[in-house]
């Protein structure tokens, strides 16, 4: 893009495609001075100086020695190595939660933590007319739904309370947990038993249960769901469905390199 454009472009906009132009013209290169950058990005030297200072501050950028050269770090690698895990954890997924959308013609969902919610990373939907709404990028609360109890569940307390202290316990059915106190106890309760439930408490008439999927190095990353009408649930098999989610969990956790899954 030329500079015509960029300026052109709203600040805020334009300011990201600067960003991204510098470090784009830094993975070029294995180091670079200001003078070059700014001829390579079409930019003027403060600006290029103003924007590497931000992005060394935030650990993208380093500056070799006493020189001038300037050139990426490890961070965005990082980041794109968290990318790549979740892709291979929902390649992995993907297969377990097919084998049991089979069986029980349920929608099963596979969830991660984002900031005080949960966020559905991947979902398979029921085999039936009536079906629950739900859709992979949305948003629910921790409080209220089985894949958020469990990743709280096997949370650092110290992460469980600075969560707990940013959540608004807000009312979606009469059988919604309102007070961290009470969403603490089923914590305990969920780690204890192996899994985690939501008794219509965030939509009604919908039941679902959920069971941690562990990473490599043995911490809860994501939750593996199902979810499925009242009418269409019973006690009586229940035991089989959990054994369905942790034989599923199992095995993923195990492809993504644990294997003593507690279950």
């Amino acid at each position: 893009m030329a500079a015509d454009d960029l300026d052109k472009q709203p600040d805020s906009v334009s300011s990201v495609l600067k960003v991204f132009g510098i470090l784009n013209a830094l993975g070029e290169e294995h180091e670079m001075g200001i003078s070059e950058l700014a001829q390579q990005v079409m930019m003027s030297k403060s600006t290029v100086y103003r924007f590497l200072q931000t992005m060394k501050t935030l650990g993208y950028v380093t500056q070799e020695g006493e020189s001038d050269k300037y050139s990426l770090t490890l961070k965005l690698f990082e980041l794109g190595s968290k990318s790549l895990q979740h892709v291979d954890l929902i390649r992995y997924a993907n297969i377990q939660m097919r084998e049991i959308s089979k069986q029980t013609k349920e929608a099963i969902h596979l969830g991660a933590l984002d900031d005080d919610a949960i966020i559905y990373i991947h979902k398979i939907d029921s085999l039936y007319n009536l079906r629950m709404y739900s859709r992979i990028g949305r948003r629910n609360p921790i409080h209220t739904t089985a894949i958020g109890k469990v990743l709280m569940a096997w949370s650092d307390p110290l992460e469980v309370q600075e969560t707990l202290s940013k959540t608004t316990f807000t009312r979606s059915t009469d059988n919604t947990i309102l007070c961290s106190e009470d969403f603490v106890s089923v914590l305990e309760q969920a780690k204890e038993q192996g899994f985690a439930e939501d008794i219509e408490e965030q939509e009604e008439g919908l039941r679902c249960i959920a069971v941690p999927v562990f990473d490599r190095f043995g911490i809860v990353t994501v939750g593996l769901s199902i979810s499925l009408p009242t009418i269409r649930f019973s006690e009586e098999n229940k035991p089989q469905i959990i054994k369905m989610l942790h034989d599923a969990a199992r095995n993923i956790s195990s492809q993504m390199g644990y294997h003593d899954y507690p279950f």
